[in-house]
């Protein structure tokens, strides 16, 4: 990006003005329910946008990708929360994309932001960025999906009981796959450590379920990276079936990977052969389940996400204890759910 010499100076007012808040927080985890599940959008800002000059201050949101609307969702709610205390928050799409991620939260840093809230593409290469932010005082919030890279300092977590709804999901599967159980396909995106406990839990049900069985087993044959997008899913199915065309259920980490299996399990010729559980309860995978194209999903709430990641944000800076770590469960969606949802078609 380059800028001229009058924005560059417009920014270095703004920081010298902004500066930078702290405050302090407790370390415990909380889970929180929630009932609500709304779809909204929200357009990515770039973050040398127009500020008001009433606003508290600025939140740098750098989100995993737009694309997913799960994101946008999160996206929405912390814009509409923001401004109920004061605050505006700008929106970049990271795309996936580590160095583009750390590129934006360096933008924020030179910005001198009162917050910083990311979906890390990479739970463990965008450690360097944020430890930038550390350094420069700067708090960093991670939503849905979370960091464990040493040396990084997350201040504040919300997201979902990725563990918990995963265990959900192993036992939609075997409801799905009967006393025959089968072959099964994770459709994973490991560099997401949300991702990495939903498969885990998932395993953990499965491994309980086949202990002591000789017969009807549920074996896991493959874990491919679906990408957590429909094409990457569409491509991993394919050559999952290819290889082993008996395979008889599939785990996708989210909505958008498990509506691309579909595609792959229709053109193949095999959708009503095989058993698909996804997770997210976004209105596509919703809609899917009322159709029959996917068995079940633990559901997600990420509105909530975005709206509790503001209220931390607001207590820290405030010098207010806050929960640093809050888990919110996931709820198991069926078609009975889907039936009379008054939400689908």
């Amino acid at each position: 990006m380059v800028r001229s010499q009058s924005q560059w100076a417009w920014m270095a007012l703004f920081v010298a003005a902004l500066g930078c808040s702290q405050g302090s927080g407790v370390d415990v985890s909380a889970r929180v329910n929630s009932d609500s599940d709304t779809t909204t959008t929200v357009e990515p800002s770039s973050a040398a946008g127009d500020v008001s000059s009433q606003s508290k201050g600025v939140i740098g949101f750098s989100a995993l990708t737009l694309t997913n609307p799960f994101f946008k969702i999160i996206a929405d709610n912390m814009k509409e929360e923001a401004a109920k205390h004061g605050y505006e928050v700008i929106v970049d799409d990271a795309n996936r994309d580590v160095k583009t991620q750390s590129e934006q939260i360096d933008t924020y840093i030179t910005r001198g932001v009162a917050a910083i809230v990311i979906n890390p593409c990479d739970r463990l290469s965008i450690g360097p960025a944020i430890k930038k932010a550390n350094d420069a005082g700067i708090p960093v919030f991670t939503s849905d999906l979370q960091c464990v890279a040493e040396d990084a300092k997350i201040t504040g977590h919300v997201g979902t009981d990725n563990f918990g709804g995963g265990k959900l999901a192993g036992q939609a599967m075997i409801e799905a796959l009967g006393e025959a159980g089968g072959k099964v396909l994770v459709l994973h995106f490991n560099q997401a450590q949300s991702c990495v406990l939903r498969v885990d839990g998932f395993k953990e049900v499965i491994d309980a379920h086949n202990k002591d069985r000789e017969d009807g087993k549920i074996e896991v044959v493959a874990e491919l990276d679906g990408g957590g997008l429909r094409d990457e899913g569409f491509k991993a199915t394919s050559a999952a079936i290819q290889s082993d065309p008996d395979i008889t259920g599939i785990f996708a980490i989210n909505d958008p990977s498990a509506l691309g299996a579909y595609a792959a399990l229709e053109q193949a010729g095999k959708a009503d052969q095989v058993k698909i559980v996804a997770f997210d309860g976004q209105q596509d995978g919703k809609q899917a389940i009322k159709e029959g194209k996917i068995y079940a999903d633990p559901i997600q709430f990420p509105d909530r996400m975005g709206q509790i990641t503001v209220q931390n944000i607001v207590k820290y800076l405030n010098g207010e204890d806050f929960e640093q770590v809050t888990l919110i469960p996931t709820q198991l969606y069926r078609k009975a759910d889907a039936d009379k949802d008054p939400e689908l078609k």
